[in-house]
C-alpha cells in the first residue's frame, strides 16, 4: 500500500519537451530513483520508436517499469498502478526519493491521484464484435460513436488508437456506465510535488521532427522488421504506437517511407496537443518551468524546499 506521509516528485510534460535528461539530473542531485509513467516504455525490443532512455542513461540512476513486458503481453492501467506503488514503496524503504516521470496522462494521474480503477475483465465476444464493427465503419467511425456516448472519454483518446477506443466502448457496454466516470479518485496517496515542463509550441514541434529523424537514423525501420521477424504480430496493441504503425504500413506497401515520416510528424503533433488536455498550464497544483531556460537549479531548489516541509531520511 502507498505511504501517505512519504514524498513523491512528479515530472510531467509533453513528448520531446526534455523530461528524460532533466529528471535524471534531478535524481542524481537529490538521491532519487525514477519510475517511468510512459506506457510505451514497458515493452522489450521497442527502444528506438519509443525514445526509451538509453542503457547509459538508465545506469546513471535506477529506473523502474522499463522493459518489463514483451510486446505480446498486456499491461493494464490497474497493473501499472500496482507496480508503480510497489516501486515507489521500495524506493522509500531505502530512504531514496521517488521521481514519477512521464507524458502518459492517465498513467501519471492514476498514481498521484490514487485512482480506484475498476477491474473490468475483457469481454472477448463483445471486443470481437467491436473489432468487426470497426472493420465496417473504420476506426474513426468507431471513435465517433464513442464521442457520442462519452465525450469526456473520447477527448482523452487518440482517434487513431483503435485499441483504446474499443476498450472504452467495451467497458461502457459491459457496465452500463460512462468510461470517463469509472476511475474514482481517492486523493493523492503520497505527499506529492508536481513539476511541469513546457516549451513554445513551435520549438516543441521542431524537437519532435528532430527526434523522428533521429529514430530513422538509428534504425527504426529495422527495429520494426526485427520485431515482426521475432513473431510479434503487427496487430498487437503495442505495435499500434506512433512510429511503429507507420513503419508497418510502409513495410506492407501501403505508403512510402516519406509518407510514413510525414504521418509520424503529424500524428505526434496531434498527440502533443492532446497531452495538454491532461495537464493544463493554468493548473494551480502544477509548478511549471520553461524547459528552454534550463531550469534545473530552480527545480532542484523547489524540490528541496518541498522536502524541508516534513522530515524524511532521504535528504
Amino acid at each position: 500500500m502507498p505511504l501517505p506521509d512519504k514524498p513523491l516528485i512528479v515530472i510531467l510534460g509533453p513528448t520531446a519537451v526534455g523530461k528524460t535528461e532533466l529528471s535524471i539530473q534531478l535524481a542524481e542531485r537529490l538521491n532519487g530513483e525514477i519510475i517511468s509513467a510512459d506506457s510505451r516504455l514497458f515493452y522489450r525490443g521497442m527502444d528506438i520508436g519509443t525514445a526509451k532512455p538509453s542503457l547509459t542513461e538508465q545506469a546513471r540512476v535506477p529506473h523502474y517499469l522499463i522493459d518489463v513486458a514483451d510486446p505480446d503481453e498486456v499491461w493494464s492501467l490497474a497493473k501499472f498502478q500496482r507496480q508503480a506503488y510497489l516501486s515507489i514503496n521500495n524506493i522509500h524503504s531505502r530512504a531514496k526519493i521517488p521521481f514519477l516521470v512521464g507524458g502518459t496522462g492517465q498513467y501519471v494521474k492514476a498514481v498521484y491521484e490514487g485512482w480506484d480503477i475498476p477491474e473490468v475483465k475483457p469481454d472477448r465476444l463483445l471486443r470481437k464484435a467491436l473489432e468487426n464493427w470497426a472493420v465496417d465503419i473504420g476506426s474513426l467511425g468507431l471513435y465517433q460513436r464513442l464521442k457520442v456516448l462519452d465525450p469526456a472519454a473520447a477527448e482523452r483518446i487518440d482517434p487513431a488508437n483503435l485499441r483504446r477506443t474499443i476498450r472504452a466502448l467495451e467497458v461502457i457496454l459491459h457496465t452500463g456506465k460512462l468510461f470517463s466516470t469509472q476511475k474514482r479518485r481517492s486523493g493523492s496517496p503520497y505527499r506529492t510535488l508536481l513539476l511541469g515542463l513546457t516549451r513554445p509550441r513551435p520549438e516543441l514541434y521542431a524537437r519532435v521532427d528532430e527526434r523522428i529523424q533521429l529514430m530513422l537514423d538509428q534504425g527504426l525501420l529495422t527495429e520494426v522488421q526485427t520485431l515482426i521477424a521475432a513473431g510479434y504480430s503487427p496487430d498487437l496493441p503495442p505495435m499500434s504506437a506512433i512510429g511503429y504503425r507507420q513503419m508497418i504500413q510502409h513495410l506492407h506497401g501501403e505508403i512510402s517511407l516519406e509518407e510514413a515520416v510525414m504521418l509520424m510528424k503529424r500524428i505526434t503533433r496531434q498527440f502533443v496537443r492532446r497531452q495538454a488536455n491532461w495537464f493544463k498550464i493554468d493548473d494551480p497544483d502544477i509548478h511549471w518551468f520553461a524547459a528552454e531556460s534550463e531550469p534545473i537549479a530552480e527545480m532542484e531548489n523547489c524540490i528541496r524546499q518541498f522536502l524541508d516541509e516534513f522530515p524524511f531520511a532521504g535528504m
